[in-house]
């Protein structure tokens, strides 16, 4: 067989290629040579089922295309798929290919879209993701488009947003080095107030934001900072959410009181909730980090007729907050429902796999862990809950 090869030798014997190759791979697997004292033992061998190696799938780009089958035309097809790690099946394939697209009936395997025209799609994404939330910064934008498997540098991206008018914000930063986080959600809740002027209306937003996850729990609007907003607004919260641990806030009058107890307290008393009040505005601060991105990504540049349309246009940027920006926080892929709602390692492992964030993959509220049992007390009356359904007593 080594002198007159596959072919030659199955011609004289009149057997088979197929099968003379089957024997020679088991011959060459056993380490047998050749003679007639072990041609039964590799018969044996031969009529065992072969397993092959499965060779990972692998891209090649249109260059390396055109490398392995440059080094096919000069050493054939066999020589240059060993050498590559491809398939000689995959090279006859690329080879038709080629011909085809010669004669101006296909796409050529070794020709990809000129630079020019990658740097123009790359240039529309980040832009187009830009125009959708005009508030985002540079490495905001890129996050967003790392969620959508699109990567890009943030130089890249701020160089593109600037050559179509980006300017970027003046901000000052005081660097300090004491950070915490919670371990868990609904473990502390911030509270915090945001001043607006809707023309001539002034309006107080009351954000509450988990720590854990940044994932903003609850809001109100009111003219004024009221305790009975403050009340109305955690207890619906709570509904919504469940109970969280601890909370805190500064010193303002609605959640506060320097002498006695105010409104706000008494409630946390009564449902076993912890308080804490901020000493130091760093306490507070990813509240306030919020607060000042929602002046950059809402207030300044959205212009409401009224305050109604802020209401609507607060609860659908909130929405898209907690549902659809990715957070630096969580490093830069995550939203905080996926942290929130615990799927931040189902979201991770698809991202890593390739697969694009569903702008529809919206978590709702019907989908989230209800506490099966739960007795709480609201103005001093119990009530009891069962499955996020309030049973005595009754609703009204």
């Amino acid at each position: 067989m080594q002198r007159l090869g596959l072919t030659g030798a199955a011609k004289k014997h009149g057997m088979p290629v197929s099968t003379l190759c089957i024997w020679a791979k088991a011959q060459r697997a056993c380490g047998v040579a050749t003679g007639a004292s072990r041609a039964d033992g590799v018969r044996e061998q031969a009529k065992a089922p072969l397993v092959l190696k499965k060779r990972p799938a692998k891209r090649y780009t249109p260059s390396q295309r055109a490398q392995i089958l440059e080094d096919a035309a000069k050493e054939g097809p066999t020589t240059a798929a060993g050498k590559h790690g491809c398939s000689r099946f995959a090279i006859y394939d690329w080879s038709g290919k080629v011909a085809r697209a010669a004669a101006g009936t296909g796409v050529s395997p070794t020709s990809g879209p000129a630079p020019m025209e990658i740097e123009a799609q790359r240039d529309q994404e980040i832009l187009g993701e830009w125009k959708k939330h005009p508030g985002l910064g540079p490495s905001q934008v890129r996050n967003q488009l790392r969620a959508r498997c699109v990567k890009v540098s943030v130089n890249t991206v701020r160089r593109v947003m600037q050559d179509a008018g980006y300017r970027p914000p003046k901000v000052q930063r005081q660097p300090h080095d004491q950070r915490y986080e919670a371990v868990r959600p609904n473990h502390i809740w911030h509270l915090d107030f945001v001043h607006r002027h809707i023309h001539r209306a002034t309006t107080f937003t009351l954000i509450l934001i988990d720590d854990h996850s940044r994932y903003v729990v609850g809001h109100g609007v009111d003219e004024v900072e009221r305790a009975d907003m403050v009340i109305e607004t955690f207890e619906e919260a709570v509904r919504r959410h469940g109970k969280p641990e601890m909370v805190m806030h500064d010193k303002g009058g609605a959640f506060w009181s320097w002498r006695g107890i105010s409104r706000f307290t008494a409630l946390l008393t009564e449902l076993g909730v912890d308080q804490i009040v901020a000493e130091y505005k760093e306490w507070n601060g990813k509240v306030e980090v919020f607060n000042a991105n929602l002046h950059k990504e809402l207030f300044d540049v959205q212009r409401f007729v009224d305050v109604g349309e802020m209401r609507r246009r607060l609860a659908a940027h909130l929405h898209f907050y907690n549902h659809a920006r990715t957070h630096h926080a969580l490093g830069g892929l995550l939203v905080p429902a996926d942290r929130y709602f615990g799927r931040a390692e189902e979201v991770l492992a698809r991202i890593e796999a390739g697969e694009p964030r569903d702008a529809t993959d919206a978590l709702e509220l019907r989908d989230r862990c209800l506490e099966p049992f739960k007795v709480a007390s609201r103005n001093g009356v119990p009530e009891i809950w069962l499955m996020g359904q309030r049973l005595l007593p009754s609703p009204a």
